[in-house]
């Protein structure tokens, strides 16, 4: 993905709530009938049970991937391919929890990665501050006493406003 040529000020976060898992699922779904989404790059906020890979396993069901979906944690990046019908669509899930220096990101050789064309997923994208691109959509959700969760959306990019349109 290369640097955005076009970097929207970064607007006033759109605040959602989803008040159960089924509201994430809704969201997701909503996320991945845009076409948009597929050359996006989301990053993902929150603290650890905050919610973001279950985010994720419903936007990745939501755009068609079949089998088990695991968390990258250990693996830190987890690719999957999707036939569509528009053709394959590439998605990467990076997992990012466990890199004490944001090097370790351009050591591991997922720049190339980033610019390749698909959809990129980043949990906990601060452990790489400086060597990632400009997102497209930051989502930053924090789970709240009820089990519920408030999502702080912003867009960073054109695609991004059209995303959270």
């Amino acid at each position: 993905m290369e640097l955005h040529a076009l970097i929207v000020e970064t607007s006033l976060p759109r605040i959602l709530n989803w008040p159960d898992e089924a509201a994430t699922q809704a969201f997701a779904q909503q996320l991945a009938a845009l076409p948009a989404v597929r050359n996006a790059l989301i990053e993902l906020h929150g603290d650890l049970g905050a919610g973001k890979t279950t985010f994720v396993r419903h936007l990745l069901r939501a755009l068609g991937v079949q089998g088990r979906i695991k968390s990258p944690s250990y693996a830190v990046v987890e690719p999957y391919t999707v036939t569509t019908d528009t053709g394959e669509l590439n998605i990467w899930h990076f997992d990012l929890y466990r890199f004490a220096d944001p090097r370790e990101f351009e050591e591991a050789g997922f720049r190339d990665l980033l610019a390749s064309p698909g959809l990129k997923l980043v949990e906990w994208p601060e452990k790489a501050r400086g060597v990632l691109p400009v997102p497209d959509v930051a989502l930053h959700i924090s789970a709240k006493a009820d089990d519920s969760r408030e999502v702080k959306a912003i867009a960073h990019t054109p695609r991004g406003q059209e995303l959270l349109a």
